[in-house]
């Protein structure tokens, strides 16, 4: 099962320390610390502390309190919502943000090339790009909103491909 985490967080650019060790809290059925997890995994301190830090910054782990117990321990996050917006906040909206500046001043560059052909085709292409990442920011609250189990659709049934799919 563990595994699983791996390639989920392959998917998305993380570490695969990172999978690791969200799935090895994920499927204890206890709180772990942290040289529980270190002993388990077989990695090295850093690299869970590491996985620690990420996995607490985008909300996918927290600290659980033990009473009597003064290392701290850590539980998984099960709330599919909650994990999708913490990472979209901390991963994904930051590098939305900087590409967006950052085809501004392409902007900048493609209007200054002399060769009007040259030109013309790279502000197509930019056009594009910023099509795209207009749909990125239209299309990450429908994300959310499906995710929160919320029908935005209609009051009634959602459409069936979305039922199905």
């Amino acid at each position: 099962m563990i595994d699983s985490f791996v390639r989920a967080a392959g998917l998305i650019g993380l570490p695969r320390s990172i999978g690791e060790i969200y799935g090895l809290l994920y499927c204890s059925a206890d709180p772990m610390n942290f040289e529980q997890i270190v002993e388990r995994l077989g990695i090295c301190r850093g690299s869970v502390s590491q996985g620690l830090k990420t996995l607490r910054q985008i909300g996918a782990v927290q600290s659980h309190y033990l009473p009597g117990v003064r290392k701290d321990h850590y539980v998984p996050e099960l709330s599919m919502e909650r994990l999708v917006r913490g990472f979209l906040k901390d991963q994904f909206s930051p590098h939305l943000e900087f590409s967006q500046q950052r085809l501004a001043a392409i902007g900048d560059q493609v209007a200054a090339i002399a060769d009007a052909p040259q030109r013309d085709h790279a502000a197509a292409r930019l056009n594009t790009l910023n099509a795209w990442q207009g749909r990125i920011r239209k299309l990450l609250p429908v994300v959310l909103t499906v995710l929160s189990g919320v029908q935005a659709f209609s009051k009634e049934e959602p459409p069936a491909d979305i039922i199905s799919g």
